[in-house]
């Protein structure tokens, strides 16, 4: 579904950054020279006495305008809607809407003639008042061939800022807004109203291949400098850097690429010169990567679910953060036990703890580490009847946490077995931490201390081992009692 708002320009209006974000930020008064670079064309007067405060930024007033300038310039590609072979036109009758929804409609819009059309109706501005027009785009993304470019893993993003003492964030203002739309696919964009049909000549939210589209244009925007010093997820940009030199050099660098590609960001959900940053529900710092504690209190202020609905959708919100709690997996099995086909729904005791234990687990999640490639990495492993275990760890601190719960036919397993696939489940996991690092793995299972040198394996053991040749890894026995 796709929501926009009626008064033109279409925009989204977003919160300004915490005052505890932009307290977090360095004294970039004392040292930096300020430029006069700074024009005020197109750009909010009250924010602009902001912009010109601030080292690099203010060399870039045009990047952060009041408004979008128009529609989008020419780009290199265009958002395209590809079809399942053999589609016809979709269309939908318009909602009925109530008579104040109706005076909102009336707006500024041309009309066109297409036979697709989508309805569209009003729903509340959370937190912030007022209607939002939504366009449910529903029949027209059944109908779209799915576009396949990966969304990065959060995981994987954060694995890069090792070392990173000074951070920017940038959200670009109406993201999709600044891409057109390929002309011969307007006509699909269209949604039906009382008043006729209107189409949209730009991207618009709720368009099912939106999101990986805008994904593949920032990588190619920002391809010399993703995994060095910028982390892009869709339309939220990460800048860090180890010192405030190379920092200003970065900062520079970003804007520069978006000044390029008349790509243009709201300053009031920006923050610069960070030593502390909210990103992506995490806090980022020098120390590692916690958990937000803003984003986590849907989570805390979950009701007890009713249905298996309910439990999934709070599974997949809690199980966001699952690096930072120890035996999720475990924890949840209660829960995702009634998740099952054909299991009758019975909210006993163990579910009513497993729930609490998720959400207590949260408020204490630890700040984890971020990986350091060069040096060594210690990985503790367990088994039980309730699943595996493991903890990834360098010298003496934690940087992910990860557990599943056992399949069908490892329950069957012995326990040299259970044991192992605990270790071979650490090397999948954690492949690309683990593959060309050395890798010290503890176990509190004695014998497998002596599985690569064991003479006899079945064909289970043989296969695993294959895969465990692949790594550079000694395992040790340890005390279960001293396991993480």
């Amino acid at each position: 579904m796709s929501c926009i708002d009626v008064d033109p320009p279409v925009e989204f209006e977003e919160q300004p950054p915490e005052a505890s974000e932009q307290q977090q930020g360095i004294n970039f008064e004392e040292g930096k020279k300020k430029s006069n670079r700074c024009s005020d064309d197109g750009v909010n007067t009250t924010e602009l006495q902001e912009i010109k405060k601030i080292p690099v930024v203010c060399e870039f007033p045009d990047v952060f305008p009041e408004e979008l300038p128009g529609l989008p310039p020419d780009r290199d590609v265009e958002f395209k809607i590809d079809l399942v072979p053999g589609t016809a036109p979709v269309s939908r009758r318009p909602y009925r809407m109530a008579p104040d929804e109706l005076k909102e409609l009336k707006t500024q819009l041309q009309e066109y003639s297409s036979p697709w059309g989508c309805p569209a109706l009003f729903v509340e501005k959370k937190n912030q008042g007022g209607k939002r027009l939504c366009v449910d785009y529903r029949p027209l993304n059944t109908v779209t061939v799915k576009n396949k470019y990966p969304l990065p893993h959060i995981d994987i993003l954060f694995d890069q800022l090792a070392g990173a003492k000074v951070f920017s964030k940038i959200d670009l203002k109406s993201s999709y807004y600044q891409i057109k739309i390929t002309e011969e696919d307007i006509p699909k964009t269209a949604f039906s109203t009382r008043y006729g049909l209107y189409e949209y000549l730009v991207m618009s939210f709720g368009l099912t291949n939106a999101p990986a589209f805008f994904m593949y244009m920032m990588n190619s925007v920002f391809m010399n400098e993703l995994d060095k010093f910028v982390v892009v997820f869709i339309d939220d940009i990460l800048v860090y850097s180890k010192n405030e030199e190379e920092h200003e050099e970065h900062l520079r660098t970003v804007l520069t690429r978006l000044r390029e590609h008349q790509l243009y960001a709201k300053f009031s959900k920006c923050a610069f010169w960070l030593r502390e940053v909210s990103f992506l529900g995490h806090i980022l710092s020098e120390k590692g990567v916690a958990v937000d504690p803003s984003k986590v209190e849907d989570v805390l202020n979950w009701k007890q679910p009713e249905t298996v609905t309910e439990i999934r959708s709070f599974l997949g919100l809690a199980g966001y953060y699952r690096r930072f709690i120890k035996d999720f997996s475990k924890t949840a099995k209660p829960m995702t036990s009634l998740t099952k086909k054909n299991t009758k729904y019975l909210w006993d005791p163990k579910c009513e703890e497993a729930f609490t234990s998720l959400k207590k687990s949260l408020t204490s999640a630890p700040v984890l580490a971020q990986p350091d490639v060069i040096k060594p990495f210690d990985v503790y492993c367990d088994a039980s009847g309730n699943g595996l275990g493991c903890v990834l760890m360098q010298e003496g601190r934690v940087i992910a946490y990860a557990s599943r719960q056992l399949r069908k036919h490892e329950a069957k397993y012995v326990t040299h077995d259970f044991e192992l696939a605990a270790v071979v489940h650490t090397l999948n996991i954690w492949r690309h931490y683990l593959l060309g690092n050395t890798c010290h793995i503890y176990t509190d299972h004695k014998s497998l201390k002596y599985i690569l040198t064991q003479p006899e394996l079945n064909m289970r053991q043989r296969r695993w081992l294959e895969l465990i040749k692949d790594y550079d890894l000694e395992i040790h026995y340890t005390l279960g009692r001293l396991m993480w």
